[in-house]
């Protein structure tokens, strides 16, 4: 345990079918924990899963006062079952971490030790990241992709795993978008903060939940909500075919007036009507899907509804 006085820590972690890991991982972050302080809160929220997570985590917590348990109404996601969490910690230092073990809860001495040097946020870069292949592309595409669309830097290596002082959570809880994603919202909200190296481990049970499906509709959602370069693209776009156009139709009077034109060519014609035609309609689609946003936005629901807690 450190010398110095330590303030309360909360270890706050995302559920979703996870019963037979949930015993492992509070055990293990116990024993992590402890080398830190013995004042500390481990928050689990189990995501509406299909399966017996919620039975578990209640029998842990009657037994166990460090375990906090909240059950989501649905399946809401993991980002929105961070920000459950994160609303419930009361927490001087607030560690997140994912629940299925790949993130090693061994790792949190050294985020601590980290803040200490005078961070207000310490995030864990996955060191030999042990995800399948298909993962490690997915999300490199999503940062490259990320990262145009915003014109910011986004690492992939860097997910939710990290410690982060009750300011910045605070930060983070007051931002209003419909749409979560942590570690986006990490980003955005700034403050001090660091990065050190953590070994990642294989996962100890199961498979992600993220499918392909899942994985494009986070990043297409995630876009639209952080960026309107798409629309801008479009914008771009549309001028440069516009002003082609307008350099083919000189070109063209000038051939009229010059003879040179025999026969108009009818599919330069059709090619041009369904390709301008092809243009219009996905610049409107792209103009309705921000539009759609905004209305979900005003609309104002909850990201999460907590159906039950389980407290000590």
């Amino acid at each position: 345990m450190l010398k110095q006085p330590v303030p309360l820590l909360s270890i706050v972690s995302p559920v979703y079918k996870a019963e037979k890991i949930i015993p492992l991982l509070v055990e293990r972050i116990e024993k992590a924990v402890y080398k830190i302080t013995s004042d500390f809160e481990i928050i689990l929220v189990e995501d509406g899963g299909p399966d017996n997570s919620w039975s578990v985590i209640e029998g842990i917590a009657k037994k166990n006062p460090n375990i906090k348990g909240i059950k989501l109404s649905r399946n809401f996601g993991q980002h929105p079952a961070i920000m459950a969490g994160l609303s419930k910690a009361r927490g001087e230092w607030v560690v997140v971490m994912d629940c299925d073990l790949q993130d090693q809860p061994e790792e949190i001495e050294k985020l601590y030790t980290k803040v200490l040097e005078g961070f207000d946020i310490v995030l864990a870069k996955r060191k030999n990241r042990q995800d399948h292949f298909f993962k490690k592309m997915t999300s490199l595409f999503f940062s490259k992709v990320y990262g145009y669309f915003t014109d910011t830097e986004y690492d992939n290596e860097v997910a939710n795993f990290g410690i982060y002082h009750k300011k910045v959570i605070q930060s983070i809880l007051e931002i209003p978008d419909a749409i979560k994603f942590f570690p986006l919202f990490v980003k955005f909200v700034g403050y001090n903060s660091a990065s050190i190296l953590v070994e990642h481990a294989e996962r100890v049970e199961g498979s992600t939940s993220y499918s392909f499906a899942k994985l494009l509709s986070l990043a297409f959602n995630t876009i639209i909500s952080f960026s309107n370069k798409p629309l801008k693209l479009f914008v771009k776009f549309g001028l440069t075919i516009s002003i082609i156009s307008f350099i083919l139709g000189i070109y063209n009077v000038y051939l009229a007036l010059t003879n040179q034109i025999d026969v108009l060519g009818y599919s330069s014609i059709i090619v041009s009507i369904w390709f301008l035609s092809g243009v219009v309609i996905t610049t409107i689609g792209v103009t309705g899907i921000y539009v759609g946003k905004i209305f979900d936005q005003t609309k104002n629901r909850p990201s999460y509804i907590i159906d039950k807690k389980n407290e000590s």
